[in-house]
């Protein structure tokens, strides 16, 4: 009878090993044909995938730069922040700089009485990173063609017609293969999701730093 738990024990165990092994390999062949950066930024969103991060808008205060909240928090914000650092991009620290010598241009005042910045956050702020992509990047169509939308792009909307929210769109594909997926986190964890057309879309940005 020992001898059966054991060999129970150590086949569970096994196949555990073989199934992680084999999404490593898949996640490892998918990097290695990553070539633009529009490629590696999908990859890296779909790296962070995590349905167990809980959705917590909570004020952080964060090192500077290359500063995050707890690995087990985040908000749809932090998803654009997270993968975009993968990459070597500090978005922290690029939207503070480009924010200290542009401050009237972001709805800090307006829209929430700030007279300085803070680099707490600023960056986790989905109006500043729409202003932020808008000036550094490329501001691209908003329609209703799903063709429109394409790997590595930014898509921003608001949710009820009031909250703002973000997202990655990915190389991944739909079920009927007319939209692309997308990772965002809108209150259940950073999903991967066919969400395209959701939500009132209200921005379309391509960046990548030069």
């Amino acid at each position: 009878m020992k001898i059966k738990y054991l060999l129970f024990i150590y086949c569970i165990f096994t196949s555990c090993i073989q199934k992680e092994n084999k999404t490593v390999a898949i996640m490892s062949n998918e990097k290695d044909i990553a070539k633009t950066f529009s490629e590696k930024l999908s990859q890296s969103a779909i790296s962070i995938i995590d349905p167990h991060i809980e959705y917590d808008p909570s004020y952080f205060a964060i090192p500077y730069p290359n500063g995050d909240v707890p690995a087990t928090k985040g908000v749809c914000t932090d998803v654009i922040i997270r993968a975009y650092r993968n990459l070597g991009i500090d978005l922290q620290k690029e939207v503070h700089e480009d924010m200290k010598t542009n401050f009237s241009k972001y709805p800090n005042l307006k829209k929430w009485g700030m007279t300085k910045t803070d680099t707490n956050i600023d960056h986790r702020r989905v109006p500043n990173l729409e202003v932020f992509f808008m000036r550094k990047g490329e501001k691209l169509a908003v329609t209703q063609n799903p063709s429109d939308y394409k790997t590595g792009e930014i898509i921003s909307w608001k949710i009820n017609g009031k909250l703002p929210h973000i997202g990655i769109i990915t190389h991944k594909l739909s079920a009927d293969a007319k939209r692309h997926l997308i990772v965002h986190n809108v209150g259940y964890g950073q999903v991967l999701e066919d969400c395209l057309f959701n939500y009132e879309i209200t921005g379309h940005f391509k960046y990548e730093k030069k």
